[in-house]
């Protein structure tokens, strides 16, 4: 297939192409593409998708391929070696981490609570707050780091190689309460417990948009009968929160969109609302 220009990639067993990940490549021999529920030999993927006829797609294979070598997968891609996962050493104290945090108005006392049970510190290199996600066991397995001096609103982002991104960051898991609440970034999970001093448990921040490690935690704690989506209130956020109510919903949970009265994200309308309340007295 390389020579008719395609880009193939394994998945699996099987193999398709850049060009249309919904198609499957299985022993070389058989393609099926999902989009449209179709599929055949060698011979019928040449009239499906390359407009040859019967008795042109034949030629083609003899003259050039040999028949079912059409699907010849290409030569593998040496696999990278895993990065093991260690977390920066952590600095003395964690002085600019509280301050940068309460400068977005995260309470204190949240800002405590997530550094006593090993969730946040401040890194002896850089000072950056790292946030420690950590598995069912409560071994550290994720880190992402967050500067803590914002130029122009743009603070330094990055991971810890080697972390585990089906778990991120998340919070522990109350037996007790059947739901759990979702957010894009640690910072916008804090803001929220700051907004609501009951929520201390059962929350994942996914560090991004993907919802694998979402999956973890619904799979971990077969309990949970509740999806409260908290994403930002921008474009790719909405979009993300549409994905995943009906993905959830299809699977049986009870899924509610939450966004922000105000601004993209919590901690947004967290600082909006501390400084409208400032203006009050």
């Amino acid at each position: 297939m390389t020579s008719l220009g395609y880009q193939v990639k394994r998945v699996g067993s099987y193999y398709t192409t850049k060009e249309m990940d919904s198609l499957r490549i299985k022993n070389r021999r058989t393609w099926f593409r999902y989009s449209e529920n179709r599929g055949g030999d060698a011979i019928s993927f040449l009239e499906r998708f390359e407009g040859k006829s019967f008795p042109e797609a034949v030629e083609y294979l003899l003259d050039y391929h040999g028949g079912a070598r059409l699907f010849r997968a290409p030569p593998p891609v040496p696999e990278k070696k895993a990065v093991p996962f260690a977390l920066p050493p952590p600095n003395s104290d964690n002085r600019r981490v509280t301050a940068y945090l309460q400068k977005r108005c995260i309470a204190p006392q949240v800002i405590r609570d997530f550094i006593g049970a090993g969730l946040l510190y401040e890194d002896a290199k850089y000072h950056n707050c790292v946030f420690v996600g950590r598995n069912s066991a409560g071994k550290p397995v994720f880190a992402a780091k967050r500067g803590t001096y914002d130029l122009n609103g743009a603070a330094f982002r990055g991971g810890v190689p080697g972390s585990d991104k089906e778990v991120a960051f998340r919070l522990p898991c109350d037996s007790r309460q059947l739901r759990v609440f979702v957010f894009e970034a640690p910072i916008d999970l804090m803001s929220y417990c700051t907004l609501h001093r009951s929520v201390k448990s059962n929350a994942v921040a996914l560090c991004c948009l993907y919802d694998g490690p979402l999956d973890t935690y619904l799979r971990e704690n077969p309990h949970l009968r509740r999806i409260d989506l908290c994403l930002d209130a921008d474009g790719p956020g909405r979009t993300a929160a549409e994905r995943m109510k009906a993905k959830y919903t299809q699977k049986g949970y009870s899924v509610t969109v939450h966004t922000p009265a105000r601004g993209k994200d919590w901690n947004e309308y967290l600082q909006y609302r501390q400084k409208s309340r400032d203006n009050e007295r």
